[in-house]
C-alpha cells in the first residue's frame, strides 16, 4: 500500500510577487526619510520669510523706547496705543481711497487687457510681436524719468490730489504686463475647441464668453490680484502727485518726524496697511496657484 502524503504548497518567499513587495516595503521608508530634508528646508525658508512680517508685528506692539532699542526685546509690556493713534489719525479717508484706486484700475486692466491679448495670441493681428515689445518697454523706463511730463499735464487738466490721477497711472501701470499675462494664459486654450465652437454657429463675444473666459480664469484671478497689490503698495506717483487725497502708503508718511522716536508707530501702520492685502491673497491663494502655474504641466 502505498501513502501519499501532500504537503502544502509553501510560497517562495523569492517569487517575483514578494520580491517586488518587499522592495516596495524598502523603498518607502526611503522615500519618507528623503522627504524629511526638503520639509525642513521647506520650514526654514518659510520663517526666514515671515520673520520681517514678525518683527514687524512685535514692534507694533512695543513702547516707542524699547522698539528704538538695538536689541529685539522679547519681554515687555504691548500697548496698543500705537494702533488708536493711527485710526484716529483719518486712516479710513485714505483707505477708501486705496481701496477705490486699486479696484477701479485693477477692473479698468482687464477690460482693456483681455481683447488686447485675444488680439495677439488667439486672433493674432499683423505684427504681434512688436506690439507686445512695444507694451513691455514701457516698464522699462524708470519711473523717476517720466514724473516732470506726467506733473505738468496733470496740473494743466486740474487733477492733482485727485483719486483720478492715480487711477489712470495705476492702469498705465499695470496694463503691460497684464497683456503679457492674460496672452500667455489664451495660448494655452486648444485651438480645437475654439474651431469646434466657431463650426457650430458661435460667434467670437459667444466664443468668448462661454468657452475661453471659464478656462482662463485662473489666470484672470492671478493678474487682478497682481495688479490689485502693485496699485494698492505704489508709492512714488502718489507722493508727488497728491497730498491730502491720497493712498495708504502716503499716510504712513504722516508719521515719520526728525528728532522724534516713530519706529513702533510706523510698524503699527504698517501692519495696518497690510492686513486687506494679506486677507485678499488668502482669500484668492488657490486660484492664484492655479493662475500662475496654468499650462506649466501639459
Amino acid at each position: 500500500m502505498t501513502v501519499t502524503t501532500t504537503r502544502p504548497v509553501e510560497e517562495n518567499a523569492a517569487s517575483p510577487a514578494h520580491a517586488g513587495t518587499r522592495g516596495k516595503r524598502r523603498r518607502e521608508p526611503d522615500k519618507d526619510r528623503a522627504r524629511w530634508p526638503v520639509a525642513v528646508l521647506g520650514w526654514l525658508g518659510s520663517l526666514l520669510l515671515f520673520s520681517p512680517v514678525a518683527y514687524m508685528l512685535l514692534k507694533s506692539v512695543q513702547s516707542e523706547t524699547d522698539a528704538a532699542s538695538p536689541a529685539p526685546k522679547l519681554i515687555f509690556e504691548p500697548t496698543f496705543e500705537h494702533y488708536r493713534n493711527a485710526f484716529g489719525a483719518g486712516f479710513w479717508a485714505y483707505a477708501g481711497n486705496s481701496i477705490a484706486i486699486a479696484v477701479v484700475s485693477t477692473v479698468l486692466v482687464l477690460l482693456l487687457a483681455l481683447p488686447a491679448a485675444y488680439a495677439l495670441s488667439v486672433r493674432p493681428v499683423r505684427k504681434a510681436q512688436d506690439a507686445l515689445f512695444f507694451f513691455i518697454s514701457t516698464k522699462m523706463m524708470p519711473i523717476a524719468a517720466g514724473i516732470i511730463p506726467i506733473y505738468v499735464v496733470a496740473q494743466q487738466l486740474n487733477l492733482l490730489n485727485t483719486v483720478t490721477v492715480l487711477i489712470v497711472l495705476h492702469l498705465g501701470m499695470n496694463l503691460p504686463l497684464a497683456v503679457w499675462m492674460i496672452r500667455s494664459f489664451l495660448q494655452e486654450v486648444p485651438g480645437e475647441v475654439l474651431e469646434a465652437a466657431s463650426m457650430d454657429g458661435a460667434g467670437r463675444l459667444r466664443i468668448m464668453r462661454s468657452i475661453v473666459l471659464p478656462l482662463i480664469s485662473p489666470g484672470l484671478w492671478a493678474t487682478a490680484l497682481l495688479s490689485c497689490v502693485f496699485s494698492w503698495n505704489e508709492y512714488f506717483y502718489a507722493v508727488n502727485l497728491t497730498t491730502t487725497t491720497s493712498s495708504l502708503p502716503v499716510f504712513m508718511q504722516k508719521f515719520l518726524s526728525f528728532g522724534e522716536l516713530y519706529t513702533a508707530q510706523v510698524a503699527a501702520v504698517a501692519t495696518v496697511v497690510s492686513v486687506p492685502v494679506v486677507i485678499l491673497g488668502w482669500i484668492c491663494q488657490r486660484s492664484l496657484v492655479r493662475g500662475l502655474l496654468f499650462g506649466a504641466v501639459k
